[in-house]
């Protein structure tokens, strides 16, 4: 049991990074990752909202959608749309500072395609709540180490020197492919 938690929690987090693997929430990854403070602070929001979202779908797919699975995406969006308002709301009220910085990228969680995913591959995996809780919060560090190494890596280009050119949009991606090459590498994880 603890052994296939740990394999969820650790091939979500590296293996199949939802960012640099799965290639999900590239949105705030590119949009947020000016600075470390905002990257990681999102990750934890995202990682938040992974969890509640996690919960929600075990309760929806026991409880309430074994009789109506045609409803599953359906009910599954406004769960995490239901959530993302209550995070923004929290964040709003005690962290007007960081309500700032993140600007619309806060209410874009609700589009996050990452939460989405979690819920649809939760659903399809046959997660119980203990794996499905696990499985988000790989999922949230995961998207979160993503937003942070990205976020410190910007931080340090404003003060190198590089060609104004190469300053802008098409070095990020750079960046961030060599970011998801150098994530491959622990594919080999656990084969062994």
């Amino acid at each position: 049991m603890i052994s296939n938690l740990a394999w969820i929690f650790f091939s979500t987090l590296l293996i199949n990074n939802f960012t640099l693997a799965m290639f999900l929430g590239l949105c705030s990854f590119f949009g947020v990752t000016t600075k470390m403070d905002t990257g990681w602070r999102l990750g934890a929001a995202n990682t938040f909202v992974l969890v509640m979202t996690a919960v929600a779908v075990w309760i929806l797919n026991t409880w309430v959608l074994a009789a109506t699975p045609y409803l599953r995406t359906i009910a599954f969006i406004v769960v995490i749309a239901s959530l993302v308002q209550i995070v923004e709301m929290a964040i709003k009220k005690f962290l007007p500072v960081l309500f700032r910085e993140l600007g619309i990228y806060l209410p874009l969680i609700t589009t996050n395609c990452a939460i989405l995913y979690l819920a649809l591959t939760q659903t399809t995996r046959g997660y119980n709540l203990l794996e499905g809780i696990t499985y988000a919060i790989g999922g949230g560090l995961g998207l979160t180490l993503a937003l942070t190494l990205m976020a410190s890596i910007r931080e340090r280009l404003d003060v190198a020197d590089v060609p104004a050119m190469a300053k802008k949009m098409g070095l990020v991606l750079i960046i961030a492919s060599c970011m998801s090459m150098a994530f491959m590498g622990f594919a080999g994880m656990g084969s062994g």
